[in-house]
């Protein structure tokens, strides 16, 4: 078989795998001569179950807002959508969130994007690269220096990352964890996440929407007093720069000697 043939033979192949209206491929072959078209039917079944499978570990909190038959039913399409590219499964499911903001039949529950966007974020948290953060002598040399710090850019941990939403994730993923109650919830609340790692563990901490956005414009490379400016009047700088010091955040301090 030539590299083409051999090429549109496997593009063929995972087309007919995650679209079930497509028939099995044609040259399909068993070695007992039974019916391939059969095998290939189990075999479709077991890859999308073990993909759909795959998201309800990602996402255990949009599974249960919306109830697992109606999840594994939403899943199914989702994988006929936009298949793994990558064979390793953790890295499943990164436009999940984009696409349940698209997908009409969930619209009812209009938080539920962010909330995959929040756990997506903790699971990339998990396997995220180790860094080391500054250590309490460098970072007091560089806050010594308050005329500098306008030009600084820092560089934060890979682990770290916010989701600024207008609904109360943060409230509605801890009671999913058995930290409140769902009744108590105000769904209507702005709430922002901040996921990070802590040893072994995806930690998620309530943040104010200013702090949101001076985190992840500093996360975009930002200078510090770039992003300190953005989210205006009555943004805590301090507070800020304590609570990404406090978890370890900051990994590099870089002065770069430009204009904030």
């Amino acid at each position: 078989m030539t590299p083409t043939a051999s090429g549109e033979l496997q593009r063929d192949f995972a087309a007919a795998l995650f679209d079930p209206a497509r028939p099995a491929p044609p040259g399909l072959r068993t070695h007992n001569g039974s019916d391939p078209r059969k095998r290939f039917d189990v075999y479709r079944n077991n890859v999308v179950s073990s993909l759909v499978a795959a998201l309800a570990d990602t996402f255990p909190v949009v599974r249960e807002l919306v109830g697992v038959e109606f999840f594994e039913a939403m899943a199914r399409e989702y994988v006929a959508a936009q298949p793994p590219r990558s064979p390793v499964l953790a890295h499943y499911g990164e436009g999940f969130a984009d696409w349940l903001a698209g997908f009409e039949p969930a619209a009812g529950v209009p938080y539920l994007a962010d909330m995959a966007r929040l756990e997506r974020a903790r699971v990339r948290a998990f396997h995220a690269a180790d860094a080391q953060a500054l250590g309490a002598a460098d970072l007091g040399r560089h806050l010594a220096e308050p005329q500098r710090l306008p030009q600084a850019r820092l560089q934060l941990h890979p682990a770290l990352s916010v989701i600024d939403s207008r609904w109360a994730i943060v409230s509605l993923w801890a009671a999913h964890q058995g930290r409140g109650l769902l009744g108590e919830v105000r769904l209507e609340r702005v709430e922002s996440a901040l996921v990070h790692r802590a040893g072994d563990e995806a930690v998620v901490l309530g943040i104010d929407s200013a702090a949101a956005e001076f985190i992840g414009r500093l996360k975009r490379g930002e200078t510090l007093g770039r992003a300190a400016a953005a989210p205006g009047a009555g943004f805590d700088l301090g507070a800020s720069l304590a609570l990404l010091i406090r978890h370890g955040a900051i990994c590099a301090w870089q002065d770069t000697g430009e204009s904030a």
